[in-house]
């Protein structure tokens, strides 16, 4: 059963030396850790810049080279912007945080994530699809602790340190899941509320085929509300998609994929099986909060 929206290999953003940074604008890169992507916004050489997610664990001095790559050596963010707290974003936020001594912001449901109060929903493997799926039972789930440097997204939608950005939230990977858009160059930062690999298969992961996806299937715990949150990042119209998983895609094969995606995200995303297709868990019941 097809699975994606396959898109030309032209659409791939941009590329760059193995293990470098990867432009996407003028004050827009990206680095891939293994099978996660972190943001850099900022222009390179300036002092002023902002880190979006903070990778798996372990990550934490090639997140620190690649700042340095681009901003200079020992130059702190103003501030670090988490789309949402699973494993693989928030490997080293702790650790980076309480280095840099800067505020993290995230949306407010996810806070209990974040301030040690609340362990995520167990992850799926009966939803196949490959490795990383079987594997996800291992993954950690527990919370971190930022204690004083958490702080809420403004509930205005604006970036804290990113202007001309605002915050959406997209929930249903993680019921505070955000995505991040600027209306002036149609960008979306839409962590794993779409993906662009299989996220599910260490094979689809290591060869990184342009694709569109929906979120990464073995941590997704409300698929009604990720429906609805690609159908809200498909009316934008992105002109340039950078998600958690996969490479960065640009041009105008990007938007009519991401609407079929939408269209169709029932049959191209939702797994035939899984705990959660049929037991959502949801903040509104408390049932997406686990003890830590």
């Amino acid at each position: 059963m097809v699975q994606q929206v396959p898109l030309d290999p032209a659409a791939v953003a941009a590329s760059a030396p193995e293990g470098g940074v990867i432009p996407l604008r003028d004050d827009l890169a990206y680095k891939q850790l293994v099978f996660v992507n972190i943001a850099f916004f900022g222009r390179a050489g300036q002092h002023r810049w902002v880190l979006i997610d903070a990778g798996i664990p372990g990550s934490a001095g090639r997140i620190r080279r690649a700042a340095a790559e681009r901003f200079g050596e020992g130059v702190p963010p103003a501030a670090i912007i988490m789309t949402h707290g699973h494993f693989d974003h928030v490997g080293m936020v702790e650790t980076l945080a309480a280095e840099w001594q800067v505020p993290v912001y995230a949306h407010p449901l996810e806070r209990p994530y974040l301030d040690g109060s609340s362990a995520y929903p167990p992850a799926d493997p009966t939803v196949g699809g490959g490795a990383m799926a079987l594997l996800s039972p291992l993954y950690p789930r527990a919370p971190v602790n930022l204690g004083g440097l958490l702080r809420d997204l403004p509930a205005d939608g604006s970036v804290p340190e990113m202007p001309g950005w605002c915050w959406l939230h997209t929930p249903g990977h993680s019921v505070g899941h955000v995505s991040l858009w600027r209306d002036s160059d149609r960008t979306l930062i839409a962590g794993d509320a779409v993906v662009t690999t299989a996220a599910e298969s260490a094979y689809a992961t290591a060869t990184q085929a342009p694709e569109l996806h929906g979120p990464p299937k073995y941590f997704t715990h409300d698929w009604l509300a990720a429906e609805a949150s690609v159908a809200t990042l498909a009316a934008l119209e992105p002109a340039l998609v950078l998600a958690g998983h996969g490479q960065a895609l640009e041009g105008p094969a990007v938007a009519p994929a991401l609407y079929r995606l939408a269209a169709e995200f029932r049959r191209l995303a939702v797994p035939p099986q899984g705990r959660f297709v049929e037991a959502p868990r949801r903040a509104e019941d408390g049932s997406a909060y686990d003890p830590p």
